[in-house]
């Protein structure tokens, strides 16, 4: 895809989307062009029938730093501003996407970076990651899906100690605590989610969207009502290897 200026969007021939932060000056910080054009390229990777899985990645120094500060205030309203997310509810559609998502951070991941990395299936940091949910320290709260995403992924009170106090923790302390799956060197991270990504390839898209669904529809479910979906959608794919 081409005509990005705050993203790069690379598909090979495996099916690998690589999706590159590129406004490395700034530490990859999330201004509203970046939301527009994720946008388009998170759409552009669920509609595409060759594209299997995506690498969110981040050019530079850093992963992300967060939402651009820059920008605060500028849109017309407050109101104007809720609508326009509203509208387009760019983290709902990387957490939602049927395929499978891998953040590959290295850096910085803060604020909104943190929690666009927390939005993705897994995760492989480098060791000198930082993650952090500083908003409180601005006067305002994760609002990237971080106060629900962090507390699902690690202990709610650890969760909660890092959002209340601002208080990062790099990588090994992450892994620790399961916020990512790997930790690597530096040198080793874009090999890494490569060859995890490739290994994904060569499983069926429709039981990995399916134990996708699952997962992420049954956290918010009964037990009973969660092990109800997991039938029907075993179903499915029995059905679909009859055919």
């Amino acid at each position: 895809m081409n005509g990005f200026e705050t993203i790069a969007y690379e598909k090979d021939d495996s099916g690998v989307v690589r999706l590159t932060l590129q406004r490395p000056d700034v530490l990859n910080a999330v201004n509203l062009q970046m939301r527009d054009e994720l946008w388009s390229a998170f759409e552009a990777f669920r509609d595409d029938p060759d594209a299997r899985v995506l690498i969110l990645r981040g050019a530079g120094r850093a992963f992300s730093a967060g939402a651009d500060i820059s920008e605060f205030g500028t849109t017309p309203s407050y109101v104007e501003a809720r609508r326009a997310r509203h509208e387009r509810d760019l983290w709902g559609l990387l957490v939602h996407l049927p395929k499978p998502t891998v953040a590959a951070v290295h850096g910085h991941a803060l604020g909104a970076g943190c929690e666009m990395s927390l939005l993705c299936d897994l995760r492989v940091a480098s060791e000198d990651t930082q993650f952090g949910l500083p908003e409180v320290s601005l006067g305002y709260i994760p609002s990237a899906g971080g106060t629900q995403t962090l507390p699902r992924t690690i202990p709610p009170g650890v969760a909660l100690s890092m959002i209340l106090s601002g208080d990062p923790i790099d990588a090994n302390e992450a892994y620790r605590l399961g916020l990512v799956h790997r930790v690597v060197p530096r040198d080793q991270l874009d090999s890494a989610a490569d060859a995890w990504a490739r290994t994904l390839t060569q499983r069926s898209p429709l039981a990995l969207s399916s134990a996708k669904e699952a997962v992420l529809r049954g956290l918010d479910l009964s037990l009973a009502d969660g092990l109800a979906l997991e039938g029907r959608l075993a179903g499915i794919l029995l059905e679909s290897r009859s055919r």
